[in-house]
């Protein structure tokens, strides 16, 4: 009996932990969709919060494009506005207008401590700044000659380059500097007002007539400080400078080679560049140098300039005269 007892206990217990097993399992069943509908409330959520970012930042867009573009409306309408009422002259900008206006007002601010001129611009004061200082700190990269203003080495460069953007309109000739084609339109013009007195020829300018004047007074007012020598033009006297100072500023870019005087130099770059500007009007025959050219002349006019001191026969070229030289000295 005590055994049959404890039989019907072990079964109640199988049975009690029977059915708390299987409510266990309809709990665990019942669970999982509840987690799955809650993992898809979430994902919705975050599907909404996506949209309404995306509609934030859209709507953001929108809101800056509508800024920027009445921006740029605003600056035509203050670029219209910005307009010289004297010459119509229009401006990006206020400032620039300001600046402009001091043309028709006359208005300087700028002044020169040194000499009191004064200048409408701070650019203009500062280039001319560099008269006083002496400055040149713009240097050819040919031929080493410097400059106070950038400018003045752009339009130096053009020798080099053979560059002549300046064409008369009436002739078709071309110029490296507007000076020189202004100073050529006077041909057309007939605007030669200054002629000289004594010898009849004329000059756009009253400075080239005072310069001209030397030749007939004889004046040479640019003396060399070293050997006394004196010169017509302080161009000349720079030049002959460097026969002292051993100075060689043109030097080839193609050799190295330097030279002194510029005409030296740009004879010598036509041997690279195998240009002959000089050409006989008879024959049509070219050289590279002047002189060649008047060496050459002499075969069209006979004409034998070299003469010997010793017997008075004369010769067309030098090379010959010193050949026949060494007879007399063999002698």
């Amino acid at each position: 009996m005590t055994f049959i007892k404890e039989e019907s206990e072990d079964m109640k217990i199988e049975a009690v932990f029977s059915l708390k097993q299987e409510d266990t399992e309809e709990q665990t069943v019942e669970l999982v969709p509840l987690k799955e509908e809650s993992q898809e409330l979430n994902e919705m959520k975050e599907e909404d919060k996506h949209e309404e970012h995306h509609d934030y930042i859209t709507e953001n867009k929108s809101t800056k494009t509508e800024e920027t573009s009445s921006r740029k409306r605003a600056q035509n309408k203050s670029y219209k506005l910005c307009t010289c009422h004297q010459c119509g002259k229009s401006f990006s900008q206020n400032q620039n207008l300001k600046v402009h206006m001091r043309i028709h007002t006359g208005e300087k601010p700028f002044t020169c401590q040194q000499c009191g001129k004064s200048f409408a611009q701070r650019g203009n004061l500062k280039n001319h700044i560099i008269l006083h200082t002496g400055e040149r700190n713009f240097t050819c990269p040919q031929c080493g000659r410097n400059f106070k203003q950038k400018n003045g080495l752009h339009s130096h460069m053009r020798i080099h380059t053979v560059e002549r953007p300046f064409t008369c309109d009436q002739c078709g000739k071309s110029f490296t500097f507007i000076l020189s084609l202004n100073s050529h339109m006077r041909i057309h013009s007939r605007e030669d007002r200054f002629i000289c007195q004594q010898c009849g020829k004329c000059f756009s300018y009253k400075k080239s007539l005072k310069t001209h004047m030397r030749v007939h007074t004889g004046e040479k007012p640019y003396t060399c400080s070293q050997c006394g020598k004196s010169f017509r033009h302080k161009i000349s006297l720079d030049s002959h400078m460097r026969v002292h100072t051993g100075e060689k500023p043109y030097t080839c870019s193609h050799c190295g080679k330097s030279f002194r005087h510029k005409i030296s130099f740009d004879s010598h770059m036509r041997i690279h560049t195998r240009e002959n500007p000089n050409t006989c009007k008879l024959c049509g025959k070219s050289f590279s140098r002047k002189g060649n050219l008047l060496t050459h002349m002499t075969v069209h006019t006979g004409e034998k300039p070299f003469a010997c001191d010793q017997c008075g026969k004369c010769f067309r070229l030098k090379a010959t005269l010193n050949e026949h030289m060494k007879i007399h000295f063999r002698r």
